[in-house]
């Protein structure tokens, strides 16, 4: 499995603040939604956010990658968040709150 239970916990427990969202099982994993609109997952034990150009620096300057799948040229547009991050309350609602406006801006 690519996620506990416990880490699916204690990241909802972290977005308390964001307002409400679901998460839904989806390929071993699991995908957070606001309103229907995905911007987050779990893959592989690891916590990562919806991001586009205007959100990308702040991964970057913390070191962060894109998630890639094996054989796949591309990675897909989440990365992982990083820890200090997930571990601040307020941080993490910022960061998620900016992966969803990403995620918005990916329907238009």
């Amino acid at each position: 499995m690519a996620y506990n239970e416990d880490q699916l916990q204690y990241i909802q427990d972290q977005l308390t603040s964001f307002g409400p969202f679901e998460t839904k099982k989806m390929f071993g994993g699991i995908g957070f939604f606001k309103e229907g609109t995905m911007f987050g997952m779990i893959a592989k034990d690891t916590f990562r956010l919806r991001v586009d150009a205007q959100n990308q620096p702040d991964y970057e300057t913390a070191g962060m990658k894109p998630y890639g799948i094996a054989g796949k040229k591309k990675g897909m547009p989440y990365w992982e968040v990083p820890v200090d991050v997930l571990e601040d309350k307020e941080q993490v609602v910022i960061w998620a709150q900016n992966a969803y406006d990403a995620a918005l801006r990916a329907k238009k």
